[in-house]
């Protein structure tokens, strides 16, 4: 069956950075949408629903957040919809709008959210509490040791060093000191990565995303409203999820499926993403991937289960500079998660920065020549996983 095309024809992101002291949660979310309606030349009485991306609103210290959010989104007398996967919320949520597109319900949907996790406090204590209290959190599994874990199961299985992480961070670091949205914009060295504070090894204070504060809003149109309006757009091609078992034991190996060294159910998003676009081989057909990667070793399996590289291939690729700027397949050209982490619209931001490449519109980190993009996101304990294509 074919799918109606839906367009991106507005982004908004605010500037991220570790607090944002001048503006509260309802107008961190406001910034975004007036970026992105000024974007698309639309306004916000003519939006027909709302997707609302809010992950853990424990981060906010205001249950159910999503209430404090709807007149600065404009949703009042409106379809509202709020939506939580984890890291994964702002790409669970652009797929929410896509379907409301393209069931034929809307023409005209605003997807858009806001984070202050620098400001919540501790925010591991608030995510540690995701995990079984019995058999896993006593361990103890967190987000960082869970993926500490993953990073020892590659090391095994491929010879990922250390040294390899930390030329992760560096290309990410060298793509966000372009991007003036970006939160961590200060370049680095393999040596200041390795001597950084160990968290739970291998990862360092370098090695793993800051904690940020920040909006994004993106505005979805239907093609026939697009044609209507003479209105430019980007193309949402692809679009798909897959979910992973929920206990970190049942992923690694042994005759299980998944292994925790490798991203199964993201390649499978991926896959399904692909199929969707009529993307064969990503290897030739995607110029642009912005990749949910929240750890320098993640990045590795996140671009092999993209299809970017074969299993263990990716850290030798890295070193060849296949996925800088310049390179082949540039990865995380933003900066990635690494640089900028406001949880609720991190995954939006992948699809944001993968539209703007796309579009030709992503300033000094453009990818010269970006015709075809493909961007994740991972939520839960690295459980959840969408995938989107954005095509010019």
């Amino acid at each position: 069956m074919k799918v109606p095309r839906v367009g991106i024809i507005g982004i908004g992101q605010s500037e991220f950075k570790a607090r944002r002291p001048d503006a509260n949660y309802p107008e961190l979310v406001r910034e975004a949408v007036t970026i992105a309606m000024k974007d698309c030349k639309r306004e916000l009485d003519e939006i027909e629903a709302v997707v609302y991306s809010l992950a853990p609103d424990a981060l906010l210290g205001i249950g159910n957040a999503e209430r404090l959010g709807v007149d600065a989104v404009g949703a009042r007398n409106k379809r509202f919809m709020r939506i939580n996967t984890g890291g994964s919320t702002g790409i669970s949520s652009l797929a929410a709008a896509h379907s409301h597109i393209a069931a034929g319900a809307c023409d005209l949907v605003l997807v858009a959210g806001a984070d202050k996790v620098g400001e919540c406090g501790d925010s591991q204590t608030i995510l540690n509490k995701i995990w079984d209290p019995v058999y896993e959190r006593p361990l103890p599994l967190g987000t960082i040791t869970m993926l500490a874990m993953s990073a020892v199961r590659y090391m095994h299985k491929y010879g990922m060093t250390e040294e390899d992480m930390a030329a992760i961070v560096v290309k990410n670091r060298a793509h966000a000191a372009l991007n003036p949205k970006a939160h961590l914009r200060t370049p680095t060295t393999i040596e200041e990565v390795m001597h950084s504070r160990m968290i739970s090894w291998p990862i360092k204070l370098f090695d793993s995303c800051p904690q940020s504060s920040g909006g994004c809003a993106m505005v979805l149109a239907s093609e026939q409203y697009i044609k209507d309006n003479k209105l430019d757009a980007v193309w949402i091609t692809g679009v798909a999820h897959c979910t992973e078992s929920y206990f970190i034991g049942d992923r690694m190996g042994n005759g299980y499926i998944a292994d925790h060294a490798d991203s199964q159910a993201m390649g499978e998003a991926c896959q399904r993403a692909y199929k969707m676009a009529g993307v064969i081989d990503p290897t030739k057909q995607i110029d642009v991937a912005e990749l949910y990667s929240p750890f320098s070793n993640t990045e590795f399996h996140a671009i092999e289960g993209a299809g970017l590289a074969k299993l263990g291939q990716a850290p030798g690729m890295l070193k060849d500079g296949h996925f800088k700027l310049g390179g082949p397949t540039p990865v995380n050209p933003s900066g990635g998660v690494l640089c900028t982490n406001a949880i609720a619209v991190t995954a939006m931001v992948r699809v944001a920065e993968t539209a703007l490449q796309v579009w030709g519109r992503a300033g000094g980190h453009q990818v010269k020549g970006a015709k075809r993009g493909i961007a994740s996101g991972n939520g839960g304990d690295h459980q959840f996983f969408g995938a989107m294509v954005v095509e010019a």
